[in-house]
């Protein structure tokens, strides 16, 4: 009798079965972990989106940029509303994407307006003030708790920005620096819109409809300075439409997994990032300020993870 030799799993089969042991696996970590590693990976995405959007900032109109930016993350999206239908994608509460999609507009335009005068690091770094607004937000309408040792990890975190700022808040670039601190409560405001739409919406609808609504209010402005982009840069930006899209997924999947709260020590660590591409693909040299202010963030970011995972152990049993 002759025997017959195991069919080898295609690949196919084996990707579904690593990624099934892979979430898995995932599942029973804690939530509040759960939410900082979707938010560590949206951390990241975002690094090198910044990286390949001031690029192209300083050599277009900023505006213009944004525009791009979130009009190639719509393009990127249409073949999963073609797969899916337009219902799968119709949000609950339309009025409450185009809200949020307005605010998140209001932010970036600050922000663009920033980014070619301000280099990576330091820039990523004024961004860290927004944990602060968020938080107390969070507490103040989202009835989250607001525990002392989460209070303690932001404010930890927010001294290492202020070591990494306070030496940049004069010169040329004193003004710019003013405005992207200005886009931080604006920041906070439209996560804090995302956290609420989490409850009844699912992540890829809004982040579908965050790329719908940030294209329609930013048009304007590109048209006025519009100048046609190069083979490369349409490249590029649909680049950064993927790594917006995948970025801002995971940011939501995080305030859905975990109080929003919880999650924001962990955007500290995107200031690691920043300085190291921005050194690689800017040739910006880190100051040694920045470099202290990273250590005492990183500190903070430890910190708040071991409690949060000691806490839900704790629940648990």
């Amino acid at each position: 009798m002759s025997t017959r030799k195991p069919t080898p799993p295609s690949s196919q089969r084996l990707w579904t079965l690593i990624h099934l042991r892979i979430r898995r696996r995932l599942m029973s970590w804690p939530a509040p972990v759960r939410g900082m590693l979707w938010m560590a990976l949206g951390g990241l995405l975002f690094s090198l989106l910044n990286t390949i959007a001031r690029q192209f900032s300083m050599e277009m109109d900023p505006y213009e940029a944004l525009f791009l930016r979130y009009f190639c993350g719509l393009l990127i999206m249409l073949p999963l509303l073609w797969r899916e239908g337009f219902l799968a994608y119709k949000p609950v509460d339309i009025k409450g994407q185009f809200w949020r999609g307005g605010v998140h507009t209001i932010g970036l335009v600050m922000w663009f307006t920033a980014l070619p005068k301000i280099p990576l690091a330091d820039m990523t770094a004024i961004g860290f003030t927004g944990p602060i607004f968020i938080m107390l937000g969070a507490a103040w309408f989202l009835g989250e708790p607001m525990r002392r040792d989460r209070w303690i990890a932001a404010m930890i975190g927010f001294a290492g920005v202020l070591v990494v700022v306070l030496p940049k808040m004069t010169g040329d670039g004193g003004w710019y620096n003013l405005v992207m601190l200005a886009s931080s409560p604006v920041f906070a405001a439209s996560f804090l819109m995302t956290k609420a739409l989490t409850r009844y919406e699912r992540p890829s609808v809004i982040v579908m409809w965050q790329s719908i609504t940030v294209s329609i209010f930013s048009i304007p402005m590109a048209l006025m300075h519009w100048q046609n982009p190069t083979l490369w840069q349409w490249a590029g930006f649909f680049v950064a439409g993927i790594l917006g899209t995948a970025g801002h997924y995971s940011l939501t999947r995080a305030f859905q997994t975990a109080d929003i709260s919880a999650t924001q020590s962990l955007r500290f660590l995107d200031l690691i990032w920043a300085a190291l591409l921005g050194w690689w693909v800017f040739s910006d040299v880190p100051s040694q300020s920045t470099w202290l202010g990273a250590l005492v963030i990183l500190f903070s970011t430890v910190w708040i993870a071991r409690r949060e995972g000691r806490r839900r152990a704790v629940q648990v049993d």
